[in-house]
């Protein structure tokens, strides 16, 4: 009996030693990243108590994230991507240190100027992120080799959501303490996240076929984006889900007024869609999608938009860590699937500006769908605005699947 050499092995990535170092730099800056997120949006609400004013967080960083990015993309492509990634976490350890101390209780700056400084300081982590969302899957491209890119993707994912479980948990268990005691151990997880990328080598940057001038490079990502049906609808699918489905920026406004919890409760809330997250990951890791990954793509993206509408309309707290969960669940499978059609189809010399334009797409579709939905609750009313959004990404769907028969029918064998 012959054994069958192209079984698929799950911890293919995990046998490189350096990208077992990168995904311990990326567990401990998500960490950080959602960790920050819930402190923030904790502290500004104890401030406030408006809906609107948590969805002003997303925007005053989504507004400068999305100015940078075209700008970031084109850097990553033509300097050090280990360098850009250290000196923006350099400035975000700066820029936390100033959240710590607008907290201190010896400060007198939240006091005098309420949430202006924390909403300004929050536009310059905008314009980090943007360039660390461009280096950082660039980098990730040059440490693993291309027939690992799906298995890759998957263990990245895990490793996020893992952060994602255990950052909002942290945040919300020391917030009982003070804000101050939750942004000093938020710096330390930054700190240890530059010391784990210290033992990963500087890659050459990838060399281009033709020179072109800035404005060309500029432009290269966007107009790639655009000529790519496969990469424009899985972008286009996840924006617009993003945009309209996500209830995590309204969790402190449900912890309060509708489940009747506090700080601790809501950093489980924040945590458990990437519980789910991870359940789905591992269970990629084992079976990944390939043949069928369109249809899978916009079937959990569907089932996303319900479980949102569910957790809206439950005032239960452990129904809707349940559909927390679920929501983690249907969200990774596009998450994965995306980010392998992403590194399949780009280019080594294109990596950082089409890194660049997905960060545009999806990282800045969270805070600015944090702002629609704090608009929407204002508007509408808390509830009724998380159903709508639920409902949309199921119409989103269905109008997706209609315009892109390619993505609908993708087999990611056929791009590898």
């Amino acid at each position: 009996m012959t054994q069958n050499k192209t079984a698929h092995d799950p911890y293919a990535a995990l046998r490189i030693k350096e990208f077992l170092f990168f995904l311990n730099t990326r567990f401990f800056l998500t960490l950080a990243i959602q960790m920050q997120s819930v402190i923030v949006a904790w502290q500004i609400y104890a401030i406030t108590k408006d809906e609107l004013a948590l969805g002003i967080i997303g925007l005053s960083e989504a507004i400068p994230f999305i100015l940078v990015s075209f700008f970031s993309g084109h850097v990553a492509d033509v300097f050090s991507r280990k360098r850009i990634i250290l000196i923006s976490v350099s400035f975000l350890i700066l820029s936390t240190s100033a959240l710590l101390y607008f907290s201190l209780e010896t400060s007198t700056v939240l006091s005098t100027y309420g949430t202006l400084p924390i909403y300004l300081v929050f536009g310059f982590i905008g314009i980090v992120r943007g360039f660390i969302s461009a280096a950082f899957p660039a980098f990730m491209a040059q440490i693993v080799p291309r027939e690992h890119f799906a298995n890759s993707a998957t263990w990245n994912s895990s490793v996020w959501h893992v952060g994602a479980v255990i950052g909002p948990a942290v945040a919300g268990i020391i917030c009982t303490i003070s804000f101050s005691a939750a942004y000093t151990v938020n710096i330390v997880f930054i700190i240890l996240s530059i010391f784990s990328f210290l033992f990963i080598a500087s890659k050459p940057l990838p060399s281009k076929e033709k020179k072109e001038s800035l404005k060309e490079s500029l432009s290269g990502g966007i107009k790639f984006v655009f000529s790519n049906q496969l990469v424009l609808g899985a972008l286009s699918l996840d924006l617009f889900a993003v945009l309209f489905g996500g209830a995590v920026a309204m969790l402190p406004a449900f912890a309060d007024k509708i489940l009747h919890v506090g700080a601790m409760e809501l950093g489980f809330l924040r945590a458990t869609p990437a519980v789910g997250a991870i359940f789905t990951a591992i269970v990629l890791a084992y079976k990944p999608i390939t043949k069928n990954a369109g249809r899978s793509l916009f079937i959990n993206v569907a089932l996303f938009g319900v479980a949102t509408i569910l957790f809206a309309i439950s005032t239960n707290y452990y129904l809707s860590l349940f559909f927390l969960f679920l929501t983690g669940a249907f969200d990774n499978v596009s998450v994965v699937i995306r980010h392998t059609i992403l590194q399949l189809s780009t280019p080594d010399e294109m990596r950082g500006r089409v890194s660049a334009v997905n960060s545009i797409f999806i990282g800045s579709s969270n805070e600015i769908g944090a702002f629609e939905s704090g608009v929407a609750a204002n508007a509408m009313g808390l509830v009724r605005s998380v159903v709508f959004g639920g409902a949309m990404t199921i119409l989103i769907v269905a109008g997706t699947y209609k315009i892109a028969p390619k993505l609908r029918k993708l087999n990611l064998k056929s791009i590898e």
